[in-house]
Formats: C-alpha cells, structure tokens, sequence
C-alpha cells in the first residue's frame, strides 16, 4: 500500500512523496508562502503511472491545505486541470482569480 508523506522544510520549500515500502513512487513539489501553497509539479515514477498516485497525492496536498486554511495556486499542470475539471471539490481552494 503507497503512503504519501509531507516533507516541508521550515521555509516552506518542499514536496509530497509517495512512497510504497521505502521506495519512492512519486512526488509533488510545493512551497508555502503566508497563507499561499503552490503547487509547481507532479511526477509519478514510469512503473508506478496508471494506478491513481497522482490522484493520492493531489489529495495529500488538498487535504493538508484545508487544515491549514490555504489557498492554492496551481502552476503544476495537473493539478491545474483536476481543479478545473472539478470545481465543486476545490471552490475553497481556488479560484481563477488567485493572483
């Protein structure tokens, strides 16, 4: 079973991995910047594309932006696209308008 883990540094920098064991499956890069967290990029290893861990991750990063009251701005392209397809789920999240 594939774990996602925050790895923020105190600057704010950093990702979500997703891991299965102790291999590293794939990753979204993030930074936090006052009451902003950007989304920059989301990878999934080759082998492990196909199975929903970009969605895991999409929702670690969710997950943790609504407990700490962030908005977010969604550079990654994914992450873009699941917020346009899906307005409904990320209304409180973002909106077009986010500068």
């Amino acid at each position: 079973m594939a774990i996602v883990k925050s790895m923020l540094r105190q600057h704010g920098q950093g990702a979500f991995k997703l891991y299965e064991d102790t291999t590293e499956l794939g990753e979204m890069i993030v930074s936090v910047n006052g009451d902003r967290l950007t989304a920059y990029h989301t990878q999934v290893a080759p082998e492990a594309q196909g199975k929903g861990y970009a969605k895991q991750l999409l929702n670690a990063m969710v997950d943790y932006a609504r407990t700490q009251h962030l908005r977010v701005q969604p550079l990654c392209p994914f992450v873009l696209t699941q917020f346009q397809n899906h307005p409904e789920r990320y209304a409180d999240l973002w909106t077009e308008s986010v500068s």
